[in-house]
């Protein structure tokens, strides 16, 4: 069995403390990401499944708004915890694959500099947690690989188990590396029991996750053909390698992934993972996935690049790209994307409202629902006392169960559909959207006001309409299922 370098402690440490430090300095600096807020109202209606995503995330971010209710700093903490982690992971790779001291800190600060990990670090969400569970997994096959212990393996269904509770992507990572297996070797592998074992254990935890959604009709399946539709905004499959590209760390990562699929490929033990990267990318791009779903393979190619790097003197047209300076440049260049929310929110008043603009999306949240309080206490009396706010998109809904959990709130957008329906004695309907998919079923549908969150700095809310609804004519349960979607 081949003899590992030491591993650097003390260098990847210092690596992974700074990325802790900075990804909780800036932690608190604006306010909830929507899908946060999601997620705390998804944890408040804890569950087994949810339409969108398995249990895990609600049930972290109910556990942290428990811990300390309304601090954005602490729900963050376990995806800062995270980020360290796929730090310290990627170093681990590096080693594995001979890597002594400076390609462990070439693997760990590719993950430093990595705008789609810093990006999702500074959030907690699907997309930070999962890609952590991909490079555990990755690294314990790359361990299997040198020294075939089979613990190895039943440790890497344990953690896939985990995996699959925040997100079903990790299965598109094994059915890719098992064909790879099969078709690249080693077929040593797939003859494993503590493989399969592991995969037992994997299904077994995700079975009452399986149970909810075939309960409430698979809405996970569809949820795929909506996220598919959804990554227009991201250029399709135009836009995948790109965004890959920038998310991989500009030129860092990418010439470091670049050399680790090359090296992978090259070396016939560790062809399968190379073809599993490529595959996987594959996938996902056809599939019509998200950029950031192949986040959890770019580690691996890092690892093995950096490993090559510093056992082969590079080529002297990119050789500067390996470099410190070079670290610093992307790093630096991270500040001027505003990948993390380092400058004062006044500093992107006059950017324009769009999709992807993540950061608006942090701010206003609190005065857009002190909007739709002041909408229901204009309300006369009578009509006030047996209303109900609806909204039509999950974040909306999310912030006024945050903001104002005194007023009865429900919306049939994405997973909030599945939390409840409003009362069949309830009455008029403040409706935070737009109404066309019930106002029919109403007799009255009265614009009233409209959302005005920040004068100068506002988030995708901005200018969203308010009406009051009245005289409904179909009973709710029946009005929800037509009115329901992902």
């Amino acid at each position: 069995m081949r003899v590992l370098p030491a591993f650097s402690r003390g260098a990847v440490g210092a690596v992974a403390v700074a990325v802790g430090v900075v990804l909780t300095a800036v932690s608190g600096q604006y306010g909830y990401f929507g899908d946060e807020l999601y997620f705390v109202a998804a944890g408040h209606h804890l569950d087994w499944g949810y339409a969108d995503q398995p249990p895990l995330l609600p049930l972290i971010a109910l556990l942290m708004d428990t811990i300390a209710p309304g601090s954005v700093a602490v729900l963050r903490i376990p995806a800062t915890l995270a980020i360290v982690t796929a730090v310290v992971l990627a170093a681990l790779l590096a080693r594995e694959f001979g890597g002594a001291r400076r390609a462990q800190l070439l693997a760990a600060g590719a993950v430093a500099v990595s705008p789609g990990f810093l990006a999702t670090g500074h959030l907690l969400a699907t997309s930070t947690l999962d890609p952590v569970a991909w490079i555990a997994v990755t690294y314990l096959l790359v361990r299997w690989v040198r020294t075939r212990s089979d613990g190895l393996l039943l440790a890497a269904g344990i953690v896939t188990a985990v995996g699959l509770q925040a997100k079903f992507l990790i299965v598109a990572l094994w059915a890719v590396a098992i064909v790879a297996a099969w078709f690249c070797g080693p077929r040593e592998l797939l003859r494993r029991r503590a493989l399969w074992a592991g995969a037992g254990i994997a299904v077994l935890a995700t079975i009452p996750t399986l149970v909810w959604q075939a309960r409430n009709g698979w809405p996970q399946l569809e949820m795929g053909r909506v996220v598919a539709e959804e990554s227009v905004y991201a250029g399709g499959m135009i836009g995948f390698l790109p965004l890959g590209f920038f998310a991989s760390g500009l030129l860092v990562g990418s010439v470091l992934g670049v050399i680790g699929v090359v090296r992978l490929l090259r070396v016939p033990e560790h062809r399968f993972l190379g073809v599993t990267a490529l595959g996987v990318a594959l996938l996902f791009m056809v599939a019509g996935g998200r950029p950031y779903y192949i986040a959890g393979v770019l580690p691996l190619l890092w690892a093995a690049g950096a490993a090559r790097v510093e056992q082969v003197r590079p080529a002297a047209w990119w050789r500067w790209t390996t470099t410190w300076p070079a670290y610093a440049l992307t790093a630096g260049a991270l500040l001027v994307v505003n990948v993390l929310p380092v400058q004062p929110a006044s500093m992107h008043a006059d950017q324009p409202l769009q999709i992807g603009n993540f950061q608006r999306d942090e701010i206003g949240w609190p005065a857009m629902v002190a909007d739709v309080q002041a909408a229901c206490r204009a309300l006369p009396p009578d009509v006030a006392r047996d209303a109900v706010v609806v909204t039509g998109d999950y974040w909306s809904y999310s912030a006024v169960q945050k903001f104002a959990p005194e007023l009865p709130s429900f919306s049939f957008s994405r997973g909030a559909a599945w939390f409840g329906t409003p009362p069949e004695e309830s009455g008029a309907v403040v409706f935070v959207g737009d109404p066309t998919a019930i106002i029919g079923a109403f007799r009255t549908g009265t614009w009233i006001g409209r959302l005005d969150n920040d004068e100068r700095v506002a988030n995708l809310a901005q200018g969203t309409p308010i009406y009051l609804l009245e005289g409904r004519r179909v009973p709710w349960a029946q009005l929800w299922e037509s009115a329901r979607r992902l």
